[in-house]
């Protein structure tokens, strides 16, 4: 297994988010500001007017109800928007990822698969 291609800015190690070896592409993508202490694994769903990301919320209108990206690296954003590196395709441990309310692997697994993310 290949490591990934980012470094963190925290202190703190990041969890085995690594399921399997299918090719994980990372991008730089903006978190918006209140979101407050996102652990890596958490997974990230995209507003569709300013493309910011946000913990994904089943019950959300606003594009972040579907599930489309998993936060590679710990991210603090309750002071502002922060960038941060995501994982746009790739195999996840499951029971290393994050869900926002009304979210779970069962409800998370065909949407992300519909990107190239599999849980």
């Amino acid at each position: 297994m290949t490591s990934a291609s980012f470094s963190s800015q925290s202190n703190q190690p990041l969890p085995s988010l690594i399921g399997g070896d299918f090719p994980r592409v990372t991008r730089l993508v903006t978190v918006a500001s209140g979101v407050s202490a996102l652990p890596a694994g958490a997974v990230l769903g995209r507003t569709g007017g300013t493309r910011r990301f946000v913990l994904s919320v089943a019950m959300a209108t606003d594009g972040t109800e579907k599930p489309c990206a998993i936060l590679a690296e710990p991210v603090d954003a309750a002071a502002g928007d922060v960038e941060a590196i995501a994982y746009f395709s790739g195999e996840f441990n499951p029971d290393q990822l994050t869900f926002g309310v009304g979210h779970s692997v069962a409800t998370a697994a065909d949407p992300l698969r519909d990107v190239s993310i599999f849980i």
